[in-house]
């Protein structure tokens, strides 16, 4: 039997079945990481700790990307 972990992405529920760092997951997601600000468990994670960071059951993740504009 598979042990799932859930967390919670912008608001929508995920699920994996093995160890991801927060890095492993933007880059699945396609995010460019220069320009976006990482939220975990209502804690801005410095960029330095996102590949020795891995998702735990329960956590509450929130990217904001930044969008120049004029």
């Amino acid at each position: 039997m598979t042990n799932f972990k859930h967390f919670l992405l912008n608001g929508e529920t995920y699920r994996i079945d093995h160890d991801i760092s927060l890095f492993d997951l933007l880059t699945y997601f396609n995010y460019n990481d220069s320009l976006l600000v990482l939220e975990h468990n209502h804690l801005i994670c410095e960029k330095n700790k996102w590949k020795t960071t891995f998702i735990q059951h329960s956590d509450v993740i929130e990217i904001v990307t930044i969008v120049g504009g004029g």
